[in-house]
């Protein structure tokens, strides 16, 4: 290997042999399926933060007020996702930064410090929604007040963090066993469930919103789905994790990262999809007004027995402590890259949990304050992707992987549509009737 690999992590560790062997894939030393594992992580991090707690809220809402109709709203952000997150990776393997470094080389001050209260803020509502949901979780599962769900979660959070010590490696496998659990949760959830699949694949496809409430929950699912701090952290995640030594190398890197996100967000999207459809055939015809987790629960068990009610409060905690982990790595980095400098890891998690503290010695209701924190998530969305749309057809930065014109102009289209979808909840909200919507 000439003496290129960088001895920054003993070769007898996990991350110390993912190293070597991701330097055996861009030197050619390894082909098929072996190629992937190696060079597989980032994507599967990130993933996470598409199958949150935030996401159960609007998914259940979605699901049992309007059924089928909302899927394919879903499918469309999961598009979405893919395509910024695909330019997000692509951004910190050629770039060796992360989207907030970025913006700090090129921006004015006066904008990286809106950029940043902006993100700050987003990196809140997202844990507002991460740690909330695992301590539902736990407090429905174990019958235990909703404050010592919160302890638990922060502690078993706070853990989890504590295994990027050790490198990149453990901390992505046990992000992933995580993803594992909510995944297999909602198989099992569909087999209970009596699914009507010809609703399913109509609203799929069946681009219509029924009312303007259904605008509210369109956007909370787009703020559930495609996250900010997402954004920021996929770039961060690839900006050093494989040294590419040749224009050669980098192109695999990219070409497999760009794999790698199809499939993690393909997965991400199945599970979206499955929480809407399991909401809509378990609620839709009976329960229409279900809109909390907590009631989702209980009226689970009666009517699809305390197996599913089991099953999917395992799946939650396993999404609200995962997702918090993920949430707190990206405002780590979001502060490193905008302002230059971090706090301790432990004064973030103190930080970013006084809002859910907040809303529950308030006595607020838990879900709707997840409901609410996915919108607060969808309006802070166009700035990351402004600025990874401006990057990245930047030759001076991108080099040959600038973006082509096709790509730019879809890109360019997908943030203008989330910005205009931002505009009709801002007139919603002041009680402005969007024409085309039923009032």
């Amino acid at each position: 290997m000439d003496g290129r690999v960088r001895d920054d992590t003993a070769p007898s560790t996990i991350t110390g042999r993912t190293k070597l062997a991701i330097r055996e894939v861009l030197e050619g030393r390894r082909k098929g399926l072996s190629m992937i594992v190696p060079l597989a992580g980032p994507a599967v991090v990130v993933s996470v933060a598409y199958m949150d707690p935030g996401n159960f809220a609007t998914n259940i809402q979605a699901g049992a007020r309007y059924g089928y109709a909302l899927l394919w709203v879903v499918l469309l952000a999961n598009v979405v996702a893919m395509l910024f997150q695909a330019l997000s990776a692509k951004l910190g393997i050629v770039t060796g930064k992360n989207l907030a470094e970025l913006c700090r080389a090129y921006f004015p001050m006066p904008l990286v410090l809106l950029m940043w209260g902006v993100s700050e803020i987003a990196a809140m509502a997202t844990d507002l929604a991460e740690f909330l949901g695992g301590a539902i979780g736990l407090s429905l599962l174990f019958h235990v007040p909703l404050a010592a769900g919160m302890i638990v979660t922060a502690i078993v959070t706070y853990v989890l963090l504590l295994f990027e010590k050790a490198g990149f490696r453990p901390l992505e496998l046990a992000i992933g066993a995580l993803v594992g659990i909510i995944g297999l949760s909602y198989v099992a959830e569909l087999f209970i469930t009596n699914v009507a699949w010809h609703g399913v694949f109509g609203g799929m496809f069946s681009l219509h919103l029924p009312d303007a409430d259904a605008v509210m929950i369109a956007v909370g699912i787009i703020g559930a789905t495609v996250m900010p701090h997402a954004l920021f952290l996929h770039s961060g995640l690839t900006q050093s994790r494989a040294i590419a030594y040749t224009p050669d190398e980098q192109r695999t890197l990219v070409k497999f990262s760009d794999i790698e996100v199809v499939i993690a967000l393909t997965v991400a999207g199945l599970i979206n999809m499955a929480m809407v459809i399991m909401a809509s055939a378990a609620f839709h015809a009976g329960h229409p007004d279900v809109a909390e987790i907590q009631t989702a629960y209980h009226t689970l068990a009666p009517l699809l027995g305390i197996g599913a009610a089991g099953i999917f409060l395992l799946a939650l905690i396993a999404s609200g402590i995962s997702s918090s982990v993920v949430g707190t790595m990206a405002g780590q980095m979001i502060m490193q890259g905008f302002v230059g400098f971090q706090i301790p890891l432990w004064l973030r998690r103190v930080i970013t949990m006084v809002p859910s503290v907040v809303v529950v010695a308030m006595g607020v209701d838990a879900t709707r304050a997840l409901v609410i924190s996915q919108v607060v998530l969808s309006l802070a969305l166009p700035f990351p992707m402004a600025t990874l749309v401006w990057f990245s057809c930047r030759r001076s930065v991108m080099g040959e992987h600038t973006n082509s014109v096709l790509l730019a102009v879809t890109a360019s289209v997908a943030a203008a549509g989330v910005l205009a979808l931002n505009v009709i909840l801002v007139l919603q909200t002041f009680g402005v009737n969007t024409p085309g919507l039923p009032s």
